[in-house]
């Protein structure tokens, strides 16, 4: 364990030293992943589909706030969607605009959910980001969020529905309109996720501010057993496909991302809980007062004393 707080110790000194280049290196690794994603999964335009996009946009994005990053993600995804159906896109694109609307409109920020919600949902940890959005975040995040998800499952469309997509053309606008429709906002595991990320980050975000011992760790075990049963009851009552080694898998990768974060952003020392009690002329304050668990490598400085020749200290005795 103590090995571990001095590791902690260390990167967060890293960090102050370097956090310049740290923040690039998040940005750039986020807008690698999204733009690559993306590529991967429906890069309907050949010239944009290489590897290289996805580098430079990287680069170009790591100088970027994370607004201007998820706009230039979403513009790309709207260019690659309208490739393959001008359906797709312009029902993924009416959908942005009504979360931009009333989300940023009024609460701006948050807009690293947008990249990071599809991302951690390709990486098979679904999980992870209501318990992390509900340790770190707020309520109202479950919007930027719900918007990620909706993402995914967008791309996931695209990606199974390819030929049909490409004969659509010869449908009518408005029929292929509403089947597209009908078949993002039907969608059973999609509806089935949303609910369970924003039950579990409501559920995180209450129970780790109850004012009881190892609150965020109850947080993070509450979370992920009320999406485990929101799951479970979706599969079985509405007909949602779930895998199980696949839900097994991302419960153990989403757990141990919000315990690494949970070590490193709020390690605390409950054997030496104090209780204050104190007042003013107006109220009586009870204070619970937990110390954090905080410990600095020691520096240790071996001081090296040469060897002094014999014949010159029996010299020195004559």
């Amino acid at each position: 364990m103590r090995g571990l707080l001095v590791f902690k110790e260390g990167l967060k000194a890293f960090y102050a030293k370097n956090s310049v280049f740290v923040i690039f290196a998040v940005k750039y690794v986020t807008a690698f992943a999204a733009f690559f994603l993306i590529n991967q999964n429906a890069g309907f335009i050949p010239k944009l589909s290489g590897t290289a996009v996805p580098f430079v946009a990287g680069l170009v994005c790591g100088f970027l706030p994370y607004g201007v990053i998820a706009f230039l993600a979403g513009c790309f995804l709207l260019a690659q969607l309208y490739a393959a159906s001008l359906e797709i896109a312009l029902v993924t694109f009416l959908f942005l605009l009504i979360v931009v609307l009333l989300y940023y409109g009024f609460q701006p920020g948050d807009s690293i959910l947008l990249l990071a919600t599809p991302i951690l949902f390709f990486l098979k940890m679904p999980f992870a980001i209501p318990l992390l959005v509900g340790l770190a975040g707020s309520l109202i995040s479950v919007i930027p969020m719900s918007c990620g998800i909706f993402i995914y499952y967008v791309i996931i469309f695209v990606r199974q529905n390819s030929s049909f997509l490409a004969g659509s053309e010869q449908t009518e606008i408005t029929q292929a309109f509403a089947q597209v429709l009908k078949s993002l906002f039907a969608n059973p595991s999609m509806l089935v996720m949303i609910a369970a990320c924003c039950l579990g980050l409501l559920t995180v975000y209450i129970c780790k501010n109850l004012s009881v011992n190892y609150a965020w760790t109850v947080a993070v075990a509450a979370g992920l057993i009320i999406q485990l049963i929101v799951v479970f009851v979706g599969d079985f009552r509405f007909g949602a496909s779930v895998s199980v080694p696949e839900l097994v898998l991302a419960i153990i990768l989403s757990g141990a991302a919000a315990m690494v974060y949970h070590f490193f952003v709020f390690a605390v020392d409950y054997s030496r809980t104090e209780y204050v009690q104190f007042e003013d002329d107006d109220y009586y304050y009870y204070v619970k007062a937990v110390p954090k668990i905080a410990i600095t490598k020691t520096d240790v400085r071996v001081k090296k004393i040469n060897k002094v020749n014999k014949k010159q200290s029996a010299q020195r005795r004559q």
